[in-house]
């Protein structure tokens, strides 16, 4: 602004610090007047802004103004000096009617305000164009802004955005970027730049300076802006030594970069252990994904950390691959990873041995895989059908559907599969939870289905060691029949596997009054009485699982 130009900077300190929310004045019609924040602030709007979004503090605005004393007299307007106008919102540049006015309006909106001397040059006025405590108007055109963000809430990292990225993803720590950059001192500088395509690197991993790695974090695809860092995020007291054609960076330099986010590619870990990654190729539309028992259809390449091509399904001519998910027809990494896409994804899964072949050498379709190998998959989810869910159902449905998954789960079992057996049982159970507005019959079938499923279920969690579990599931039993001598076993088997030795030998001793007889039950007292306490390295009694 030019030195004759109205300073519109307030006297003293400002009342709203950089950064804090000033309320918005409610939507307006043309013509309309109203008061913003009860502070008799006056805004009149005179031409309707473009879209919804408004300018925030700390924000680059730019404005064209005509200043007026309320009888009319011009003291300052910035379209007779046909030059417009730009500061930063909030933060104490122009007088705070300004601030708490502009922050209200959208791109192309003008208005004027009327704005009270507490807003604006209070009882000094500014001599000799502006008296003391005098009411003033100002005809504000917001033309547009910048918005300057505080990545790091310090000021060590301000970006201001150029232009606007696409939908509303950011990368995260384990994605993979690709960005365009130029870095410059204050003075212009060259001091760094991308090569033209751009440079790949993972977040966590950082690039060129911190700073890059945590702006690009606050961004979205194609979004382009520059960023002002401080040394602290930059090369510090120590500077950086110049390389071929670019200059060095002397210690404690603020650098200047601009930015650009050309595309990133969503990195996901697919098992909590880490060892299952999924980098995503190409992104897909919707949320629906598979889950357990669903038919999928895949085309993928297969390869080793070298590059050599084992397996390859669903191209040239080929259908895609098919299989059910979480019935072990793949390796457990394809299993739990495709279990994270949706139809149309392709995504690279790498996959270590743990989840593949493990230590075995294993000969597949184009090549030997050694032992313990790391695995890449590139997958394309083509398509999938799911179960059909409980919902869609009617009850011979659903006690149907509960027997299969008994059935396989019992198959699961016999083979030592406890963990998989398991999530059978409970899929039976959750089929016929609900079973009210049933016939009688119906209700029969479902009791018998729900006490059989349930005994299984904890017999797995008996093997497992999940003690606590298996007490849940066997009390549900007992709910439904009080005198499941089979019940009772099992949860003082589990009550002994909790240090529960008072509640074990109440289950016990009903067990034998219920059936005195029973082998299994004397055993496990004579455990309970000989012991008192825990064996964790006993094996597991063998347990039968109910087929009925």
């Amino acid at each position: 602004m030019a030195d004759e130009d109205l300073d519109l900077s307030d006297v003293g300190e400002v009342e709203d610090e950089p950064g804090e929310e000033i309320e918005s004045a409610p939507p307006l019609a043309v013509g309309q007047e109203k008061e913003i924040n009860s502070s008799g602030l006056k805004k009149k709007l005179l031409q309707v802004g473009t879209r919804w979004e408004t300018p925030e503090n700390g924000d680059e605005v730019t404005v064209h103004y005509t200043g007026t004393l309320l009888d009319g007299t011009k003291f300052d307007s910035s379209r007779d000096r046909g030059e417009p106008f730009t500061f930063k919102l909030g933060q104490g540049q122009v007088i705070k009617g300004w601030d708490q006015g502009i922050v209200t309006m959208k791109k192309g909106e003008r208005a004027l305000f009327t704005i009270p001397p507490e807003l604006a040059y209070g009882s000094s006025g500014m001599p000799p164009t502006i008296p003391p405590n005098a009411t003033l108007q100002f005809d504000v055109e917001l033309l547009s802004w910048t918005n300057i963000v505080d990545v790091c809430k310090d000021g060590g990292i301000l970006k201001r955005i150029i232009s606007q990225g696409e939908k509303y993803e950011r990368p995260k720590d384990p994605d993979e970027v690709t960005v365009k950059y130029e870095a410059n001192l204050e003075d212009g500088t060259l001091v760094a730049k991308s090569p033209e395509e751009g440079v790949e690197f993972y977040v966590n991993d950082g690039h060129f300076c911190p700073a890059i790695a945590k702006a690009v974090k606050t961004m979205k695809r194609g979004e382009s802006v520059i960023l002002t860092i401080k040394p602290t995020y930059a090369f510090g007291e120590r500077g950086k030594d110049a390389e071929e054609g670019f200059a060095a960076i002397p210690p404690n330099a603020t650098i200047t970069t601009s930015l650009e986010l050309v595309s990133f590619k969503a990195v996901k870990e697919v098992t909590e252990d880490k060892k299952v990654i999924k980098k995503i190729l190409k992104e897909a539309d919707g949320y629906d994904k598979p889950s357990d028992g669903t038919v999928v259809q895949i085309r993928y390449t297969a390869k080793l950390q070298d590059g050599t091509i084992f397996e390859k399904k669903g191209y040239e001519g080929e259908e895609p691959f098919q299989f059910v998910v979480d019935e072990e027809q793949v390796i457990a990494g394809l299993d739990k990873a495709v279990e994270t896409m949706k139809t149309g994804e392709i995504a690279l899964i790498t996959i270590e041995p743990e989840y593949g072949f493990g230590n075995i050498e294993t000969q597949r379709d184009l090549a030997v895989i050694p032992p313990n190998s790391t695995l890449i998959y590139e997958v394309e989810m083509v398509s999938f059908t799911k179960e059909k869910e409980s919902w869609d159902m009617d009850t011979t449905e659903k006690i149907e559907a509960s027997k299969q998954k008994k059935e396989q789960g019992n198959s699961l079992f016999k083979v030592g599969k406890y963990q998989q057996a398991a999530k059978k049982y409970d899929k039976a159970a959750k089929y016929i939870e609900h079973d009210s507005s049933i016939s009688a019959e119906e209700k029969k079938q479902s009791k018998v289905l729900k006490v059989s499923c349930n005994l299984n279920h904890a017999a797995c969690c008996l093997k497992l060691k999940d003690f606590k579990e298996a007490v849940k599931l066997c009390s549900k039993v007992l709910e439904l029949e009080s005198q499941n001598v089979k019940a009772l076993y099992r949860r003082a088997q589990a009550y002994i596997g909790t240090a529960d030795l008072d509640l074990a030998e109440f289950d016990i001793k009903k067990a034998i009054e219920i059936e005195p007889q029973n082998r299994r039950v004397k055993v496990n007292r004579w455990r309970w009485k000989s012991q008192q306490k825990i064996d964790e390295n006993r094996k597991p009694e063998a347990m039968d699982i109910d087929s009925s």
